[in-house]
This record gives structure tokens, sequence and C-alpha cells, in this order.
């Protein structure tokens, strides 16, 4: 599963799980201002930032409603 970090590695700014984030393929994470000012390159890897996918729920939340349409079928 994906990890989604709440700030930014480089301003430190949060990052709410529906927030626009710029990831790498090792999940370092950064706000759109800091991504666009780094090209879209990961200053830890050099490796490509591509936009993150966005949550609407923690993974403990999807888990529950998961269960409960199992559950109430």
């Amino acid at each position: 599963m994906l990890k989604m970090k709440d700030c930014c590695e480089q301003c430190r700014s949060p990052l709410a799980l529906t927030a626009i984030a710029y990831i790498c393929s090792y999940e370092c994470t950064f706000c759109q201002s800091c991504s666009q000012k780094m090209a879209c390159i990961c200053p830890n890897c050099q490796g490509n930032l591509v936009v993150r996918p966005t949550r609407t729920k923690s993974p403990s939340q999807a888990l529950i409603s998961q269960l409960k349409r199992k559950i109430l079928g």
C-alpha cells in the first residue's frame, strides 16, 4: 500500500489525503509548488515526480467500510 505522507519533504507544508502532491517511485513526497521548482525531479533519487493519487479515507476507515459491506452483504 502506498504510504501517504502528510507533509512536503522540502518545505514541510501539510498535505491532506486529498491534496495535490507529487511522489517518486520511492514515495518521497513533495507539494505542488516545490515539485515545480525542482522540475519534477526528486532531489533524493533523481527519479521522476508524478502526481500522487488521492484518498478520501484513511486505510483503517477503508477497511471498516469493506468489512461492513461484507457483513451486511
